[in-house]
Formats: structure tokens, sequence, C-alpha cells
């Protein structure tokens, strides 16, 4: 929905440009898409371009500009964990120029997306999309990926969007140090990740408590790491930092706790001492 209200702006204002967005919402969504589309707010939205851009497709923008700049830098395969209704394989269509999209999801969405795909195949520039269905608690990435053609030791850049604070410290570990076997020298990795915020202030409260309500929509918050910290935790799973941004939308109670990050693969791990890898402000 986020890229799909990026798109009511106008070209030169839109933050994030996704033409497709909107053929991935289900009916309900499309129809309160063309009502919002309609609404003086709508209206007032694209009058202030990016200043009424909210943190998901700001999120979208940082990474899109990381793959595009990894693409020109001659990564040879693209893998989006937990894709969703990601559409870069298509936004970036050009770009990628043949090389394979590695789509890994659970099945059911896969699916589900899979037909959506089907519906609009028309609409759709050609793409390299390889969808690969993970049962994650049966199958390893590395055996899915294998199996789907993935060349193990290549360089690879892997987006990870909106999962690592939803899972345990133990699956986040698991999964850096997969895409570190799996991937050459160089490959990124870029995801965000929640942290708690330090504010003694009112809406330093507000965030904190943020968590909890999320988990009310079944989505609770189980893994957070503060941006300092970051480094130290991906180092010991064998990556560094190359970017790493702070969202700072002001008054935002859930925006300000997170940030986004790209680290690259580096060719050893380091041991971890006794109460790192960013434990102080793990949740899970």
């Amino acid at each position: 929905m986020a890229r799909a209200l990026e798109h009511l702006k106008p070209e030169a204002e839109r933050v994030v440009d996704d033409p497709w967005a909107h053929l991935f919402l289900s009916a309900p969504a499309r129809r309160a898409l063309a009502a919002w589309s309609g609404t003086f707010t709508a209206r007032v939205l694209r009058r202030l371009g990016t200043s009424g851009t909210t943190y998901v497709p700001l999120r979208h923008r940082f990474i899109d500009e990381h793959l595009a700049a990894a693409l020109d830098a001659g990564a040879k395969q693209v893998v989006l964990l937990g894709a969703g209704y990601d559409t870069r394989a298509y936004r970036f269509a050009d770009q990628l120029d043949g090389r394979p999209v590695y789509e890994v999801d659970l099945a059911p969405i896969s699916r589900a997306k899979a037909r959506i795909v089907e519906q609009h195949r028309a609409e759709l520039p050609d793409a390299n999309v390889v969808r690969v269905e993970i049962d994650f608690e049966s199958q390893t990435l590395a055996d899915v990926l294998a199996d789907a053609g993935f060349v193990a030791g290549k360089r690879t850049f892997l987006t990870w969007e909106g999962v690592p604070m939803y899972l345990s410290r133990t699956a986040v570990k698991a999964t850096l140090d997969a895409v570190h076997d799996l991937t050459g020298v160089g490959s990124r990795i870029a995801h965000d990740m929640w942290f708690l915020v330090d504010d003694p202030g009112p809406m330093g409260t507000a965030r904190r408590v943020a968590p909890a309500a999320l988990s009310l929509i079944g989505e609770p918050v189980t893994f957070a790491v503060h941006p300092e910290d970051f480094d130290d935790f991906v180092r010991h799973r064998g990556f560094r930092i190359v970017d790493l941004a702070l969202a700072r939308v002001p008054d935002a109670v859930i925006d300000d706790s997170l940030y986004v990050v790209v680290a690259e693969r580096t060719r050893t791990r380091t041991r971890a001492p006794a109460g790192g890898d960013g434990r102080g402000q793990n949740r899970g």
C-alpha cells in the first residue's frame, strides 16, 4: 500500500516509483486506494512531496539505491528474503538485464504472488524471477536456494525487509550465517532493524511501548539491536556495515525506533565475546 500511495504523487516528487504496486493489493485495499486518491487529504499529501512521505517508501528508496549500485558493480544475482509482494525484479528489469532474482518466501505467499503475476503478465516487464518456497521448520536457506539454481560463492545482493525484528536472535544469527556461507566476498545484505530508544521524554516512552502495541495485531517485535551496537553484532557473523540510516520522522511513535542497514560479507567471522552480539537490546 505504501508504494501504491507514493505513486499518487506527481512523478518528480515520488521517493520511490512503483507503477505495479497496485496490482498486488487486495480488492478492499484497491477500493481504499481509489477512495484515498480522490480525497482532500490525498491531494494535500501529493503537494507535500517528500515531507509527506513515511518510513516505508524511504526504506525502499535507500535499499533501491544500494541495489542499483551493486548491480553496476557486478553483482551476479539478487535474493529477496521474505519477498512478499516486492516488485524490484520488475522495477529493475532493465538494469538486471537477465540476472536472476530469487524470491524466497512461505509457500502460500509465494503462490499468491505467482497467481497475480500471471494474471497481469502483459503489464509487467520481462524478468528472470525464480520463486523459492521455504518451510522454515524443515528446510534451510542453503537447501532451497541450491535446488532453485542459486550459484553459491558468487557476488550477491540480498534484501531482508520488515523481517529481522520479528524473529528470535537465534534465527537472525542463523540467517546471517547462511548468507555468509552461500555468498561470495563483497556480497551485501540490506534490511531494517528495530531498537529501543533511550529518550526519557514522553515520545521515548511511547516508542518503547510501541512493540507491545504491535503484538496486539499479531506482529510482536522480538529482536532489537541499538544501531551503535549493530556493527559488532554483524562482525561476528562475518559482515561489516557499509551504510546505516536512522529513521528520523518528527513525532513518529514507531518510525523513529527503526533504522536501515547495508552490510557487506567479509572473508571471515570473528568469535563473539561473552555477552556480545548485541545482547543488550535483544527482546527474543
